[in-house]
Order: structure tokens, then C-alpha cells, then sequence
């Protein structure tokens, strides 16, 4: 298999914005009094949840903690800005789209970043998720100047009804003693999802469809009137100094493409401190890549975007470890055993391979060039192909034995909670990825462990599932 080596002609850039919000003022969603005038298509609710089956669609659970926006074209609400007025921000927050919704965050009123459902687009536009909507240069002559916008550098949206994490760092337009515009708008620098997808983008003036003239201190608005959507953890906090680009200190990044069907093998970091170092990363043209840990049959991550960074693996003498490119979900923070032999559903999940007979048998690829893992346990050969759908929105995955047998169980997700929101389709981790159980599957167990919840199911002689993120 190919590997397409891309060694980047510049140092990475490295912003210290990432960390200004460690103090910064979050606004209180028990109600909407941050808000001026909000109309009735705002509410604050304790849950919501997206239907993948209908466009625009978020059904919601009382309680607090959770800006809602439920538009519709025959029924489109209005826009919500923020009392408090801002210069030079710094803006974090969290938000949740309905399917084939479209909403967008406008920094003072009028430079919009947009939110839209992007989930599975190989190539974003700027009226994509995260892309930036501005006005052409107005030094330009009348005729010329118009509306353009700037696409994020790669599409690292999430599905409908997860969880996505925006930061957003904005340096206002100046203006002297007269009024009179001496500089312009810029963002800094967004990161959507762990990713960079925007650096110093000079903005020539307001967004069509602005609030007010362009001025020193504006409100943050959320767009209201196109669909519907969610936000939490709104934090914003002033600037009095903008954030310095640094260089690393280090080499030219080296980047590994997969423009076709591409793998490598390296070390992973799974979280701070838990590595995988007998892992491969598989990615493909689909824009979606995932991790897979070889000594315990385990899917550690996957993600969308661009395929792998290899500078701490081939840098110099390395470190042996290679880092996703794209935004990452984690399906574990440890590599523990996908399948393990129980007495019972109760059975606690074995903890390493010791007496299991666990043997890695590495790999066969199929006809598309995509690999399937073999291993034995328990006496048992399993096969477990995890494939990238080809839709762009996650990965499917078949795991078979050669010996079914009762108390053969699979462990699907550990996370901090898990709700089932139709037959068949679990959200993971505080909506951070799906697990949709193909039809006719057995039954999964969720069980308190640790004050943690698992979610296992009797493996029979296959089990079919896909990871929606």
C-alpha cells in the first residue's frame, strides 16, 4: 500500500489563544437574561437530541443549561444577541445541529463563522461548517467589491446531534479619533473540533446581512432565522492583548496523505499517558481515518479530515508516534480487550489478555484494499473488519468467529453515560459519537462499572454495527 509522504514548507504555527479561556466570563444558561429581547423561538432546555431520519429536528428534555433555537421556514425565528458588547474576544462554546440545519455565530453582530450540517462533505465551501462569510475588499471600485467567503482548511464536522467545540479568537476593526476605519476586522484564528481550520483572515467589512455598521464593540449574535440548533458552554472573554503567533522550534511538519486507501503503523497516544504501541492508522479518500490497537483487537479513534502527522515518529531520531490530522473521537481512553469469555452479563470484563490465549495474526486486505484484523482468543479465530463507510460518515464494522459460543461477549463503548435514543442507536460519551446495532442484533447490556457505564453484547457467530461521528 502507498504511503504519500507531504513534508510542509513552513514551521507549524502554534497560538496561544487555545488557552485564554481558562478564566473567561461563561454565560449563565438558567435563563435567557444575557440575552436582549429574545424571541420565542429561543428557549433554555436540560437535553436535546437530533432525529437522523428528519431534516431540522431537535427534540428537547426540561431543565437548564442548553440555548435552544427551533426554526423552521414556515415558522423561522429571529436572531439573539448578547447584552454585553465586545472589542478584541476570545469566544468558546459548544453547539449541536439538527440535520440539514443552517445557523451561524456573528462576532459585534457582523462577521458571521457558519454552522451548518457538513457531516460526511470530503470538501468543505465557505458556506459550509465553519466556513467565513465577508465583504470583498472595499478599496476596491464600487462595481467590484461583493460578498465572498473563506472555506475551513479541511471539513472537521461532526453528525447531527453531537457535540461540537468551536474556539474563536477576534480582533475588532479600530477606528481613530473621527470614526474613521484605520484597520480592519481579523480573525486570529478558529479551532473547530481540536482543529485549525482558520488562521489571520483579514475581514473587509460586515457580512451581508449585518446587524449594524461595522464599530469598536458589538454583541455576540447567534443566528436564529435559518434552522435549528443548540449551544452550551458559552464562554467570552476581552482581549487586552491579542495572542503572538510562535514559531515550534522544531523541523517542517511531515504530513501522510491517503488521497487512496493508505495505512501506517506507529505508536498512538490514546489520552495523556496511555499509549498504544502496537497500533495501525487506516485511512482513505472518504476523508475519515481510524486507529486500531493490534494487541487487543480495539478501535481506539477515529476522525474526519486530513490523514496523519508523522513529525514525532520521523523527525529527527523520533519518538515512534504518529497523531491524527483531523478532529478526533476517542472510543477508549485505554486498549483493553474487545472480546472477553463471561459467566454471565455480569461477569466483570477481563483486564488483560493474561489466560485468554490472545494472539494477534495481523492482517488480510480485501478486494478494495482495506485491511481485516485476525487474532485468536479463547481458542476462538475472530476476523474484525472495520471498514470507512463510504458515505464519509463513520465506520462500519463486522466482527465473525469460527466458534460461536454463550458467554462470548463484545464490548462495544465504556464512557461516562449512555442514552438510547431509538431502537438500536445508543449516543456515547455526552454525545460525542453513535453506535447504531445493525437490525436482528442481540440485545446490548448497559451496566454500571466504576461509576462508569459499559455497554456489551453477546458476540453469537458475528455481530454487524456502525460508529456514527
Amino acid at each position: 500500500m502507498k504511503i504519500n509522504v507531504l513534508r510542509a514548507s513552513c514551521a507549524t504555527i502554534l497560538w496561544l489563544g487555545a488557552t485564554l479561556l481558562a478564566h473567561g466570563q461563561r454565560l449563565d444558561l438558567k435563563d435567557l437574561s444575557a440575552f436582549k429581547n429574545p424571541g420565542n423561538s429561543w428557549s433554555i432546555v436540560g437535553n436535546a437530541f437530533a432525529d437522523l431520519n428528519a431534516d431540522n429536528v431537535l427534540k428537547t428534555s426540561k431543565g437548564d443549561g442548553i440555548l435552544i433555537n427551533q426554526s423552521s421556514g414556515k415558522k423561522p425565528g429571529s436572531d439573539l444577541y448578547t447584552t454585553n458588547e465586545y472589542g478584541d474576544v476570545a469566544v468558546e462554546l459548544d453547539y449541536l445541529t439538527a440535520k440539514g440545519t443552517n445557523s451561524g455565530i456573528y462576532l459585534q453582530g457582523n462577521y458571521e463563522i457558519q454552522i451548518d450540517d457538513a457531516w460526511g462533505l470530503k470538501n468543505a465551501t465557505s458556506s459550509n461548517n465553519g466556513g467565513i462569510y465577508q465583504r470583498w475588499d472595499d478599496s476596491k471600485p464600487e462595481a467590484e467589491k461583493g460578498f465572498g467567503g473563506i472555506a475551513p482548511r479541511q471539513n472537521a464536522s461532526k453528525a447531527p446531534g453531537l457535540w461540537q467545540h468551536i474556539k474563536i479568537i477576534f480582533q475588532a476593526p479600530k477606528f481613530d479619533g473621527s470614526g474613521k476605519k484605520t484597520e480592519n476586522a481579523k480573525i486570529v484564528s478558529i479551532e473547530l473540533n481540536g482543529v485549525t481550520i482558520h488562521e489571520n483572515v483579514e475581514l473587509f467589512g460586515a457580512t451581508r446581512g449585518a446587524a449594524s455598521l461595522e464599530k469598536a464593540k458589538g454583541p455576540l449574535r447567534l443566528q436564529g432565522d435559518h434552522g435549528t440548533v443548540a449551544f452550551r458552554n458559552i464562554e467570552i472573554k476581552e482581549l487586552s492583548d491579542m495572542p503572538k503567533a510562535n514559531q515550534n522550534g522544531g523541523a517542517d511538519p511531515i504530513y501522510i496523505d491517503a488521497p487512496s486507501n493508505n495505512m501506517i503503523r506507529s505508536f498512538v497516544d490514546v489520552v495523556r499517558g496511555v499509549r498504544s504501541v502496537h497500533a495501525i492508522s487506516v485511512g482513505g479518500p472518504e476523508k475519515v481515518a481510524y486507529s486500531y490497537d493490534l494487541d487487543n483487537g480495539t478501535l481506539l479513534q477515529g476522525w474526519h479530515g486530513n490523514f496523519i502527522d508523522a513529525t514525532p515518529m520521523w523527525d529527527g531520531r523520533g519518538n515512534g508516534t504518529s497523531r491524527p490530522l483531523g478532529s478526533i473521537t476517542r472510543f477508549t481512553t485505554k486498549p483493553v480487550l474487545a472480546i472477553a469469555k463471561l459467566a454471565n452479563e455480569n461477569d466483570k470484563w477481563i483486564a488483560d489478555t493474561a489466560g485468554t490465549g490472545f494472539k494477534p495474526k495481523g492482517y488480510v486486505m480485501d478486494d478494495q484494499d482495506r485491511p481485516e484484523f485476525k487474532y485468536t482468543i479463547n481458542g476462538t479465530h475472530v476476523t474484525d473488519a472495520v471498514k470507512v463507510m463510504a458515505n464519509g460518515q463513520g465506520l462500519s464494522r463486522a466482527v465473525s468467529v469460527d466458534k460461536p459460543s454463550k458467554d462470548l461477549y463484545f464490548l462495544l463503548a465504556s464512557a461516562s453515560n449512555i442514552e438510547e435514543v431509538s431502537k438500536g442507536l445508543y449516543l456515547i460519551d455526552d454525545k460525542s459519537y453513535y453506535i447504531q446495532l445493525a437490525d436482528g442484533s442481540a440485545k446490548p447490556v448497559i451496566r454500571d462499572v466504576d461509576g462508569k457505564k459499559e455497554m456489551i453484547v453477546a458476540l453469537g457467530d458475528k455481530l454487524n454495527y456502525t460508529i456514527l461521528f
